[in-house]
């Protein structure tokens, strides 16, 4: 089939959100909360009937992201954000032996990048990166054309380096706000719209930091595009200049000469990421 039909499923902390899609179309969007603090079974059940809602002779495969880290070889499941009881879930098989079709599980920022490359502002590209902007930092690679995940689906964690005297993403996410100033991330944006000066400075200092997170995700992957996602993105025009700023000090000018940094315009990010699990899995090396 050459538009093949493919469910992709976003396992979030409240709820869990899928959708079939089938070219550059995403249709049956379903979203169902869930019980968070509930066993593996019940969390599994609630994730069932999601599925069996969306599900039909034409589907092909299952995507599913997932806010954890994922063994890249046996596609285990291991310490799932905001559901305490997923710390070891065998969630491929458990999908394949129920719907008897190819299921891909991997990390939700893999799934992220892997929407914008197939579906946004990463289509035609060789090597890019996909860096999602909220409560966290978080990376997923896209490697001569592959995602590049890791032995447990954690590669690309740059948010997890030591810097100044915490972490990247202490200083270079939504975190930041609060960790450096005590206020919520989405006062000091409405703020800024507005153009109050001290919220504006905020963001300044912000777009340094992750000018130095992009400078380090320089050095580890030479890529010619990095897409920003995620809550913090939306204030692009407010700390560019200065994450800008930063970028020019790398110590190879070449490597950044042809950079491109673009904020994801893609809606429904998550299920077309994860439905590009199998694209991917089906590209030849």
């Amino acid at each position: 089939m050459h538009n093949p039909s493919i469910i992709g499923i976003d396992l979030g902390g409240t709820n869990v959100r899928g959708g079939v899609v089938n070219g550059n179309d995403l249709a049956n969007i379903i979203s169902k909360k869930i019980n968070a603090q509930g066993s593996v079974e019940e969390v599994l059940d609630e994730l069932f009937v999601l599925i069996d809602g969306l599900i039909n002779n034409s589907i092909q495969a299952i995507g599913i992201g997932v806010p954890g880290l994922i063994d890249a070889k046996e596609q285990m499941v291991y310490d799932v954000v905001y559901i305490p009881s997923w710390q070891k879930v065998p969630l491929k098989k458990w999908m394949e032996e129920r719907y008897g079709i190819p299921v891909f599980v991997n990390n939700d920022s893999n799934c992220f990048a892997l929407g914008e490359y197939y579906f946004g502002k990463g289509k035609g590209a060789d090597s890019m990166i996909g860096v999602t902007l909220g409560t966290g930092l978080g990376c997923g690679l896209i490697i001569n054309k592959k995602l590049y995940e890791g032995r447990n689906g954690g590669a690309g964690e740059f948010g997890m380096i030591g810097y100044l005297d915490k972490t990247t993403e202490y200083y270079a996410s939504g975190q930041f706000f609060e960790n450096v100033y005590k206020i919520n991330g989405g006062t000091v944006f409405e703020k800024a719209k507005m153009g109050d000066e001290k919220s504006l400075k905020m963001y300044e200092e912000f777009g340094y930091h992750l000018g130095n997170a992009i400078k380090t995700i320089l050095y580890a992957a030479d890529v010619e595009l990095i897409v920003l996602g995620g809550s913090v993105s939306k204030a692009f025009s407010f700390f560019s200049e200065k994450m800008w700023d930063q970028i020019k000090t790398f110590g190879f000018g070449k490597a950044i000469t042809n950079l491109r940094i673009e904020v994801a315009g893609l809606e429904n990010a998550a299920l077309y990421g994860a439905a590009a699990l199998y694209f991917d899995k089906k590209t030849p090396e």
